[in-house]
């Protein structure tokens, strides 16, 4: 039986073949030779990442080239893919190995995406009637490889998650390429030079990180009064807070009189109740990929994109597991061999401990394991020369993964906690006081933000008179904090709490909120690439462009992640079995539609004027020449008369007999109607010259 092997990406191929012996390594594939596994030897070969993609508008119809809105909505018939140029060869070699394969086994990522890279290069290679099978594993060690091999699982739920991303992949294109046309021209028949991509998750994204702006720029900040005591006592002094917070100072006075108090004044007090108890803190839950990515941003910076790209790398070396997680828990299976590589953990990160060896529900469910498990070290322990070998960043995300792993086996963190209850004339005064017990796995993390101890307590006794002095003191309300690169992640998996219907919010918690762990990151990656949010010292704000989209899709349902509830849940449903592509395309089509009739009635004109003015002002060169009132601006490919709708025709090219035209020399010929000497322009027959530029019957032409 002729096998073959489809990885998702090169070097995921060759660690597959290093797990065996091999044979012979040719540039598309590997021939791996005979053993147990493969009795007749097998061929690996790659993808490198997706071989095939969809079709763009001009490819079905050479009118859907040019952006119109009359030939919204774009929706082909049938759905069509391509391969791309420079993936040509790697796709004839893979499709020429699978069409004389007996068994294909797709050995592409785990996940969704993984399946929708092999079905869709199988479909584009015309292969049918094959025995296909489905390597799933968490971790690229040879051990796990090989058991991986021996226990391949039948391609039901493969063809599940397929159908899934698939929809996903058409629902995204469907939206992505109707909705981001659809509000650039409307945006640009108002006169703002710009092209917006608009998408089912990074728009509602973009959204919610403009509310939280919003939310700061119009936040007031009010003043508001607390009752504060400063307790004397013989053993030393201590204060307290009394449970009222007033917006006005009156009330807390009011209160003072009531009591026969007065501010300032020394009274007495009985100390009315204390309370100790000693508290343990758990070990934080293993790490999903959506937790570390928070984390090393919080305490590093990183971006999530470098957090994914980093520990993809670990995965590779086979010093992590499967990164693209959204579990917290791990089986029996791994905790056994980490119980057994406690000890070398320890000693590469200079602790030492004894290890509780049994597994606890807080980390340890087989039940809460479906496709993948948290993320955790392999049995592959790096010595400390190979560690020293990491980059600066794959240190610190191995290591952030290998301290969690390790503080599962470790002892609670303890503190003991003292509350004061004091009474003044019937007023009682709060004191809580922490006091550190047993750092346990608190001393695996010593560059994280500890638990400080308060101000040492006097040792007091119950009942105790004490002498009190009162003071109003007065704070002010403070306004959201902004979000960080790492609370975006933050933000779009809990995007629930910012959805008020119950169903939608439920919707959005079951499936983890919007996007999905391996493609959170992406979409951060892709709002700032389209230029809708800055990152500056890990604050992130909406820019200029990101205001015009947010006000453009504002109370449509792209703007709210209650869209995305609705369809990740329906898309959940194909993934299970029990939804259906042809439906949710349906929906998704009649969206399109209410979306293009009602889209140009909502758009916000005021401040699309204001972002016209701003534009034009920076894109002013100079006045046109032509039509005396118009201005010279700068557009993509050329300079032209801003009075090109009342039908002045005035242009000047960016390159001029194949020469660039800088602004600077565009905005002296404007001005002093000719340019300085210009070198290098080349003319029809080759040759090279030197001349300034003039404008001749508003025309650019060459003086000599």
């Amino acid at each position: 039986m002729n096998t073959v092997i489809l990885a998702e990406k090169p070097s995921q191929a060759k660690a597959y073949a290093e797990a065996f012996s091999i044979a012979k390594k040719e540039k598309t594939h590997i021939v791996l030779q005979s053993c147990s596994t493969f009795p007749r030897g097998a061929v690996v070969t790659w993808g490198i990442g997706h071989l095939v993609s969809l079709k763009m508008p001009g490819e079905y119809k050479e009118a859907w080239g040019k952006w119109n809105l009359a030939n919204l909505p774009i929706i082909p018939e049938r759905f069509e893919f391509k391969v791309t140029k420079d993936k040509q060869q790697q796709f004839n070699a893979v499709k020429k190995l699978m069409h004389e394969a007996n068994l294909i086994i797709n050995a592409c990522d785990v996940d969704r995406e993984g399946s929708n890279i092999f079905y869709s290069i199988l479909h584009m290679a015309g292969v049918n009637n094959k025995t296909i099978r489905r390597l799933w594993i968490n971790s690229l060690e040879p051990d796990e490889i090989r058991k991986g091999f021996n226990n391949l699982r039948d391609n039901k739920q493969d063809l599940l998650l397929y159908e899934e991303a698939k929809t996903r992949q058409l629902s995204d294109w469907l939206v992505g390429i109707n909705a981001s046309q659809l509000y650039t021209l409307l945006l640009q028949q108002q006169g703002l030079n710009t092209t917006l991509s608009v998408g089912r998750v990074q728009s509602p994204t973009v959204y919610m990180i403009y509310q939280r702006q919003q939310e700061i720029a119009n936040f007031v900040s009010r003043p508001f009064y607390e009752l504060v005591g400063v307790f004397e006592t013989q053993e030393g002094i201590y204060q307290g807070k009394a449970t009222y917070k007033e917006e006005d100072k009156a009330t807390i006075e009011h209160l003072l009189q009531q009591s026969s108090l007065a501010e300032g004044v020394v009274t007495q007090a009985n100390i009315k109740e204390i309370t100790k108890t000693v508290k343990h803190e758990k070990s934080p839950r293993l790490h999903s990929l959506s937790t570390l990515q928070t984390r090393l941003n919080k305490l590093y910076k990183y971006s999530p994109a470098k957090v994914l790209e980093v520990t993809q790398g670990l995965y590779e070396k086979k010093l992590v597991t499967y990164p693209r997680t959204d579990c917290n828990y791990i089986t029996e299976n791994e905790f056994a061999y980490l119980a057994k590589g406690v000890a070398e953990y320890q000693t590469l990160l200079k602790v030492d401990f004894t290890p509780h060896t049994a597994p606890n529900k807080r980390y340890v469910d087989n039940k809460k394991v479906a496709e993948h498990y948290a993320l955790v070290p392999t049995k592959t322990i790096p010595t400390p020369e190979k560690l020293a070998q990491l980059s600066i960043e794959e240190k610190h995300v191995y290591e952030e993964i290998l301290r969690t792993t390790l503080a599962m086996f470790h002892n609670d963190y303890q503190f003991e906690e003292t509350v004061i209850i004091t009474e003044v004339n019937g007023i009682e005064f709060y004191t809580k006081g922490k006091i550190e017990v047993t750092k346990g796995w608190h001393v695996l993390f010593p560059q994280s933000e500890q638990m400080k101890d308060d101000p040492m307590l006097p040792i007091v006794q119950q009942g105790r008179e004490v002498d009190a002095v009162l003071t109003i003191k007065e704070g002010k309300t403070t306004p959201p904090k902004p979000y960080t690169e790492g609370g975006l992640i933050t933000m779009m998996k809990t995007a629930g709490k910012l959805v008020e219907d119950v169903a939608d919010s439920e919707m959005l918690k079951e499936v983890e909120g919007i996007g999905t762990e391996a493609t959170r990151s992406g979409i951060i990656e892709t709002i700032k690439k389209n230029g809708y949010i800055e990152v500056k010292k890990n604050i992130v704000t909406v820019t200029d462009k990101g205001k015009i989209l947010c006000e453009a899709i504002g109370g449509t349902l792209l703007s709210s992640p209650a869209m995305t509830a609705k369809w990740e849940g329906y898309l959940k449903k194909i993934g299970e079995g029990t939804g259906s592509q042809e439906n949710f395309l349906k929906n998704i089509e009649k969206f399109l539609a209410v979306t293009i009739q009602e889209a140009p009635t909502k758009m916000p004109s005021q401040s699309v004027e204001q972002a016209v003015k701003v534009q034009q002002d920076a894109e002013y060169v100079g006045n046109c020449p032509v039509c005396q009132d118009g201005k010279v601006t700068e557009r993509k490919t050329f300079y032209g008369c801003s009075n090109y709708r009342s039908g002045c025709a005035f242009t000047l090219p960016k390159k001029w007999c194949e020469k660039a035209i800088t602004v600077t020399q565009i905005k002296k010929l404007l001005t002093q109607d000719k340019t300085d000497k210009i070198k290098g322009f080349k003319s029809k027959k080759g040759s090279t010259f030197t001349a300034s530029l003039t404008i001749v019957d508003g025309r650019l032409k060459a003086q000599f």
